[in-house]
């Protein structure tokens, strides 16, 4: 592969703001990130339209990914005349970011992640204890090497 992440008009990909709202998926937006986060390879419109459950639009496809790329989910990458569609960031990441911004809009934060933790099953109370155990320093699932192609912001390709 060849070329550079950009964002369609010749500059870096922008990160969304820290603070600002994670992006929400609409139906179609939510098929194409789980295609782009369960890949593991780089997508063109035409390869993602093959693998959808319908078939639509090249051009709705198209501008799916291009509002993906706004909310800060995908990243592209020319090769040759071809681009190249990717998430920038993991589901997990995505997920996490989601659940952050809940607890800040909660208005009391403690008590919303105490109700939360006290609906977690066994094996997710498991795992936190043993994260937190290693002082939060150990691996984390879903963020390794096999949890699918991140470049741009925070990325590997970055």
């Amino acid at each position: 592969m060849s070329g550079s992440e950009h964002d369609g008009h010749g500059g870096p990909v922008p990160a969304p703001a820290p603070d600002a709202e994670p992006a929400r998926l609409g139906t179609l937006e939510a098929q194409v990130m789980d295609l782009l986060w369960s890949g593991g390879e780089r997508f063109t419109v035409r390869a993602l339209i093959d693998r959808l459950p319908a078939d639509p639009a090249y051009t709705t496809i198209a501008t799916v990914l291009g509002n993906l790329r706004k909310k800060g989910l995908v990243c592209t990458k020319k090769d040759g005349h071809a681009t190249l569609y990717a998430a920038c960031r993991s589901r997990e990441e995505h997920t996490a970011s989601i659940m952050e911004h809940a607890l800040d809009a909660s208005g009391d934060r403690a008590a919303s992640m105490l109700h939360f933790v006290r609906g977690m099953p066994a094996s997710d109370l498991e795992l936190l204890r043993n994260f937190l155990a290693d002082g939060g320093s150990g691996s984390v699932p879903g963020s390794g090497p096999g949890s699918g192609p991140r470049s741009g912001p925070g990325g590997a390709g970055a």
